[in-house]
């Protein structure tokens, strides 16, 4: 089932995420229903906070496929980084709660994380380029940081008084 995407400024999505003590089939229901709406947006990553739900919980997939066929979603319970490379990484980066808007990112360009899949198995992967990218900023969000934090304090304000804007318009419209 899609979900509705929160948009900036929201303060759910400035919120620290709680850890999922125990995966349950609601859990796994809500990570196919974060991939589904992930996929119709369209965008490679979403995490729970973004539609509202205050759990560590991401879902990424940045294969670059329209057809589905070299889809790889990761579901990603408790992520976290366990290593970062000295090596810096800048990527134009967007977010689904910040539609529209982008800016470039400089982060580590290799990442070690470390999460429980939808299984409950503990699992460890080395990320580069785009997919480290990725799962920074997924986890970023489980923190209450959005990628507008990394810019300067005028862009950043600016690109909040659009998302205000946009989101006074699409209350118009459902009026």
């Amino acid at each position: 089932m899609k979900r509705s995407i929160l948009i900036h400024p929201d303060p759910r999505l400035k919120k620290v995420c709680d850890p999922v003590p125990d995966l349950s089939d609601d859990l796994r229901v809500l990570a196919d229903d974060m991939l589904e709406t992930m996929y119709d947006a369209p965008g490679i990553g979403l995490a729970a906070p973004q539609i509202g739900v205050l759990s560590r919980l991401i879902v990424l997939d940045c294969s670059k496929s329209d057809n589905g066929e070299d889809a790889r979603p990761l579901v990603m319970f408790n992520p976290r980084v366990i290593a970062a490379s000295e090596e810096q990484n800048v990527y134009e980066e967007g977010c689904l709660s910040i539609p529209e808007q982008y800016a470039e990112v400089e982060r580590p360009k290799v990442v070690d994380v470390e999460w429980l899949d939808r299984d409950g198995v503990l699992r460890t992967e080395t990320f580069d380029g785009l997919w480290a990218t990725c799962v920074q900023h997924e986890i970023d969000h489980l923190d209450g940081k959005l990628f507008i934090d990394y810019l300067k304090p005028l862009r950043r304000q600016m690109i909040t008084r659009k998302m205000v804007k946009l989101k006074k318009e699409r209350a118009r419209e459902k009026a």
